[in-house]
């Protein structure tokens, strides 16, 4: 198996080029907007990084004393889940067998305590905005050779990166969404 390599950083003009490389995407066709998406996301994935970043920053610039107790309030809270979880066997347990409401409590007590403190908005400015500006690029960028040639490359795992594992971990092969659009066209015909 390969190394896990973060992609290279690709320039501007590949980034961002005139308007002729971008469309929006066909809606009707969900597994070929997915393919899009998901071949970008690869592709494209230090320039996110760096855009989110960015965002990330000028969000905390703006206002640095929210993004700091947003932070401070949020990581308290996911080490506290990590703590009793860990530590409590009523907590433990319930985690076990309730995950997804595990998560949810987590995030409900965050946003209360987030509330409390007047923080909300700018840590959801800060996560919200760079995650919007990234699912639009990443729809209306239409791929080149390149961008399919390294997508292939990963499918095949001759190379390994960061949001490939995370995009595998989260089911987002490009051969899944194949075999569900044929399952769906084969029943449509039926």
């Amino acid at each position: 198996m390969a190394k896990v390599e973060l992609t290279p950083l690709r320039t501007w003009d590949d980034f961002f080029p005139g308007s002729e490389r971008f469309a929006r995407p066909d809606v009707k066709d969900l597994a070929k907007w997915n393919n899009r998406v998901v071949s970008n996301l690869l592709y494209y994935q230090t320039n996110y990084l760096a855009l989110a970043a960015l965002v990330f920053l000028i969000v905390g610039f703006l206002n640095p004393l929210g993004m700091m107790t947003a932070m401070a309030v949020v990581s308290a809270v996911s080490l506290g889940s990590v703590w009793a979880g860990e530590n409590r066997a009523a907590i433990s347990s319930f985690r076990r067998q309730n995950p997804t409401a595990f998560v949810v409590a987590v995030m409900v007590v965050g946003y209360m305590l987030l509330s409390l403190l007047g923080s909300v908005m700018v840590f959801m400015s800060a996560v919200t905005l760079p995650l919007t500006l990234i699912f639009a690029h990443a729809s209306l960028r239409l791929r080149n050779m390149k961008n399919k040639l390294e997508n292939k490359i990963e499918g095949a795992g001759l190379k390994r990166s960061p949001m490939g594992l995370l995009l595998e971990a989260l089911g987002q092969q490009e051969e899944n969404f194949q075999k569900i659009q044929n399952l769906l066209e084969g029943k449509e015909k039926d």
